[in-house]
């Protein structure tokens, strides 16, 4: 026997905010069933031959005209490089979690109808919600069942399919079958709500503070720097940001903001998670989030992996890396230009021959903050930054190989300095269609024989690490005064793309 909640059947909205909220009204209804299912289970209900299913909304668009509104002859193109769909026919994706992406999806739903006019079709998809991505932020029903009802659990209800949650339309793989709808997003709803119980995992935060600009770093140094900076601002009745967020969900507030509902769950984890993440916040959600994703391309892929499915405006990499070349000095900034990619975790989704492109806004951005924070003239930039190639490999001790071929590799093609995670960062950023860029700081000289010492280390650490993290929080100063429209960057975007940002 099938349990469901009452059906819901399409409408159609001509209305972006009334489509939203019908979004709303079938995802809480059904995620509120599949909540109370639960609470009975787990309460010792019967529910012998007893299947529960609640799926999840989908807004679908018919298009019947390769033309968009406004474009005509003489008309000049929208210059948002997303927010249309490619041809005529059927698009729709399933929807999750609205009361996080409300904003987000208000925004697609005005440029769809804004675009292709027309009405924008509701309803209840196929595709079932389940159980493990129901529950809420602090609900763990699930952790007081014996080994027996957690068994039964498998057959009551809907467990994460991985089939319905590949990367196959951000890989650019994706081929619908005969009759079946185009997507009009990177991610279905399933893959969504999996990232976002990944994210709580890896960065011991909740989805909902993360903000759409974003830093790496792997030296916990910088995180050191961020949280004396965060505080710092949480002091500041004037700070533009309200509330610094740190792992375990502990939330400062700005001095005279009072606290939040909730704010009293966080409580500071017995040990930091595996890529501890801090948020300091700004009311419409263009603060910095930033992430410690610790040494090496794995951990750079994963964490980008699921905190692309946020649809951040950019992610920057600031961390430290190797000098190749003999002019440079430790502590001289390299900027990203290009990318060779040694990292070898992104081969299947993202082939070699890929070109990983420079992104102008990012990079101005970054140019002029290393300008503004250093006080050194643009002219004379050239003495403390090299603009150059960054090769990122998996090879930690590259350098021991006794062949001497990635040396030699390194310098066919004209790098100037080395790290384990950036070419993966850019890959997964332009593979996932969020801007991206990459300031590092040079520490070492392994060729020259400049190794880290301790004392060296020490050094270095206390003279660069903190002016580097200002000129990153510079850098998104620029990006965001610059109106984050212009980010989206059409070289992100290919032939046939999705609607969705």
């Amino acid at each position: 026997m099938h349990t469901s909640p009452d059906f819901t059947a399409p409408q159609l909205f001509s209305d972006p905010v009334q489509a939203l909220a019908q979004v709303q009204r079938i995802y809480q209804n059904n995620i509120e069933f599949l909540r109370q299912a639960m609470r009975d289970f787990v309460s010792g209900g019967d529910y012998t031959r007893t299947h529960v299913r609640a799926c999840y909304p989908y807004v679908r668009l018919h298009t019947h005209s390769v033309l968009r509104q406004g474009s005509g002859v003489g008309q000049p193109p929208s210059r948002l490089s997303y927010g249309f769909v490619a041809g005529p026919g059927r698009y729709e994706t399933t929807l999750t979690r609205p009361d996080l992406y409300s904003d987000y999806y208000l925004e697609q739903f005005r440029l769809l109808q804004a675009n292709h006019g027309g009405e924008l079709e509701v309803g209840t998809s196929t595709q079932p919600i389940p159980i493990h991505f129901s529950f809420a932020e602090h609900d763990h029903v699930e952790g007081s069942m014996d080994v027996m009802r957690r068994a039964l659990m498998r057959d009551v209800f809907d467990l994460p399919d991985l089939t319905a949650m590949d990367d196959g339309i951000a890989n650019g793989t994706y081929e619908p079958r005969p009759g079946e709808a185009h997507p009009l997003s990177l991610f279905t709803a399933p893959r969504v709500d999996y990232s976002l119980q990944r994210l709580r995992h890896y960065t011991g935060t909740a989805p909902e503070w993360f903000q759409n600009f974003v830093m790496f770093t792997n030296y916990q140094f910088y995180i050191d720097e961020f949280i004396k900076l965060g505080r710092a601002e949480m002091a500041n009745p004037e700070s533009k940001y309200t509330a610094f967020i740190e792992p375990g969900n502990v939330v400062t507030r700005r001095t005279g903001l009072p606290a939040t509902p909730g704010d009293e769950l966080g409580h500071a984890p017995p040990r930091l998670p595996q890529m501890p993440g801090y948020h300091l916040l700004r009311e419409d959600r263009s603060g910095i989030t930033m992430v410690n994703i610790g040494v090496g391309p794995a951990n750079a892929k994963t964490i980008t992996d699921h905190i692309a499915v946020l649809r951040p405006h950019a992610w920057l990499m600031l961390g430290h890396c190797a000098g190749l070349r003999t002019s440079q000095q430790l502590g001289d900034y390299v900027l990203a230009h290009a990318y060779v990619r040694e990292d070898h975790v992104l081969d299947e989704e993202l082939p070699l021959w890929v070109p990983i492109p420079a992104l102008a806004e990012i990079q101005l951005a970054l140019e002029a903050a290393v300008a503004d924070v250093t006080g050194v003239p643009p002219a004379e930039l050239k003495r403390i930054m090299r603009t150059g190639t960054v090769a990122s490999t998996d090879n930690r001790n590259w350098e021991l190989l006794p062949d001497n071929m990635p040396q030699r590799r390194f310098s066919q093609s004209r790098a100037v300095a080395l790290d384990m995670e950036s070419a993966t960062i850019a890959a997964n950023g332009f593979r996932f269609r969020v801007p991206y860029g990459t300031l590092l700081c040079v520490s070492d000289k392994p060729l020259h024989g400049e190794i880290k010492l301790p004392g060296m280390a020490n050094h270095f650490y206390r003279e660069r690490v903190d002016q580097h993290l200002r000129i990153g929080i510079r850098a998104i100063d620029i990006l965001r005064e610059g109106g984050t429209d212009q980010l989206h960057s059409r070289k992100l975007r290919s032939f046939a793309e999705v609607a969705f940002q």
